[in-house]
């Protein structure tokens, strides 16, 4: 009994490194939302009310949520075209833009909202061609969606680079044979393979952009009420040392970042299991 029990950790160590695991992780993640947690429990119900009947905060929440998922969707969208590319054509240069999909992992956001901002300002590059067409980006609440997408595009495409690997072209073939059309072929032989992982990919961007500052507090402006940011308002708060506040806020955001976070993968789960029954 007791070899068998051995043989199922094959790895050499393995209580000390579950302890390590569990320690680390407890000390990294939960003992710090532990602390939140119980600082939002001694709040008074009134500081949460006063937030949630702000408007300033209502504004906050609308944008950063919207912009958040706007994000994340144009990542799912984009992400799935630059990582097919990536994978089934073989062109010059391949290797150059699969190590620029990373670029956003490697620049600090606030070199990423620098330049953002003046790429996308009325005398940058692209933005004195939009000024004419009275589309405006920087400064604005597009600003904020540009900025999330620009730092969560590598989200999507290295999670479904993978999957889009193991995809069989052989049945893309096969479908193609019988008289199936390019789109009918995406949606019955591709589309439900990567599913599992187009979610992935949306909920990893979500999650990226729900919890960014740096790169947004530049292009955005922080306009109150146009272009401010949850975590803008949380520094606000911050700084002018209203901690209850901040508390509050923090707190509010965690918790329905989680619940969405949450919905995403049972949603996952539910593919991912339809998925092995296929099977």
């Amino acid at each position: 009994m007791a070899l068998r029990h051995r043989r199922q950790h094959f790895l050499p160590g393995f209580g000390l490194t579950l302890g390590y695991t569990v320690l680390y992780l407890s000390l990294l993640v939960l003992f710090p939302v532990a602390v939140l947690g119980f600082k939002a429990l001694s709040l008074d119900a009134s500081v949460y009310l006063n937030v949630l009947t702000d408007p300033r905060t209502l504004a906050a929440f609308k944008l950063t949520f919207g912009a958040a998922f706007a994000g994340a969707f144009l990542n799912l969208v984009f992400g799935f075209v630059v990582a097919w590319t990536l994978v089934r054509y073989p062109f010059p240069g391949r290797r150059v833009v699969d190590a620029l999909v990373d670029l956003p992992f490697a620049l600090p956001t606030a070199v990423s909202g620098i330049a953002l901002t003046t790429l996308f300002a009325r005398t940058g590059l692209v933005g004195r061609i939009l000024e004419p067409l009275g589309i405006q980006i920087a400064f604005a609440p597009a600003g904020v969606v540009v900025a999330l997408t620009f730092i969560g595009l590598p989200f999507a495409v290295r999670t479904l680079q993978p999957a889009i690997e193991d995809l069989d072209p052989e049945y893309e073939e096969a479908a193609l044979s019988l008289g199936a059309s390019r789109l009918r072929i995406f949606i019955s032989v591709i589309f439900p393979s990567l599913k599992p992982a187009m979610l992935t990919g949306f909920a990893l961007s979500l999650a990226r952009a729900l919890g960014e500052y740096g790169s947004v507090v530049f292009i955005s402006g922080n306009m109150p009420l146009r272009t401010e940011i949850i975590s803008l308002l949380i520094m606000g708060k911050l700084e002018q040392f209203d901690y209850a506040g901040a508390t509050a806020l923090a707190t509010l955001t965690l918790l329905l970042s989680f619940l969405i976070l949450l919905a995403i993968n049972i949603v996952q789960w539910r593919f991912s299991h339809k998925a092995r029954q296929a099977d």
